[in-house]
């Protein structure tokens, strides 16, 4: 957190720095596994969103540095359905995990026609905030529900997931006035399980689509 601090504390001292605000859809899952094999393939996509403050630092007419700090939801959802001998049973899983995410990204942008088309890649940190896992199962019609809080550290035996994630982020978008739109991934490279036994691994990964808007731009 304190990169970030001392990044933006530069950037109010810069003429050139640009504040604005970003939201927008997060498609998310997760990739786990152990020793003995993957568990995530049945794991679809859960929808969430993200919003916060960016800023953006000059390099040069091409290049800008842009970070933020963005409320983010990741997690996954999970179905499954049998029957026994004529009855149905169906369990439903939903996992929704609010984090704090700081991209630190470069930025490539390219006129085209009066607009922009840019890109972006670099790291990204994130920071779990909160959490809660929802189940429910239906039995012939009878459905029955439980919420569990998700806890964040690196207690193996009382903590669900370790607070600190990791990784990559690379979009593309474009730029009309001080409207942007883009579309971006974050592959999460730090393993979150604080369950470290077997060879347990957990990787965040985000879908996201973007609608931002940059202050002061003409």
């Amino acid at each position: 957190m304190s990169i970030v601090v001392l990044l933006l504390a530069m950037g109010t001292g810069s003429f050139a720095q640009t504040f604005g605000v970003r939201a927008g859809l997060n498609l998310s899952n997760m990739l786990a596994k152990d020793q003995d094999g993957t568990y995530s393939d049945d794991f679809k996509m859960n929808s969430g969103f993200h919003i916060g403050p960016t800023m953006e630092l000059p390099i040069n007419e091409m290049f800008t540095f842009e970070t933020g700090l963005l409320l983010s939801t990741k997690g996954f959802k999970m179905s499954e359905k049998e029957s026994f001998n004529g009855d149905t049973y169906e369990a439903k899983v939903k996992l929704n995990l609010l984090y704090l995410d700081i991209p630190l990204t470069a930025k490539a942008s390219f006129d085209v026609g009066g607009v922009k088309l840019f890109g972006t890649f670099g790291p990204y940190i994130g920071i779990g905030l909160s959490g809660k896992a929802k189940y429910e199962d239906t039995f012939n019609g009878e459905t029955e529900t439980e919420e569990e809080d998700i806890n964040f550290g690196s207690d193996e035996d009382e903590d669900d997931f370790k607070t600190l994630d990791l990784g990559l982020t690379a979009g593309v978008g474009v730029e009309f006035n001080s409207i942007q739109i883009s579309i971006n991934y974050g592959l999460g490279l730090a393993n979150i399980s604080s369950y470290t036994q077997d060879g347990s691994k957990v990787n965040n990964r985000v879908l996201g689509v973007s609608v931002g808007y940059k202050f002061g731009r003409k």
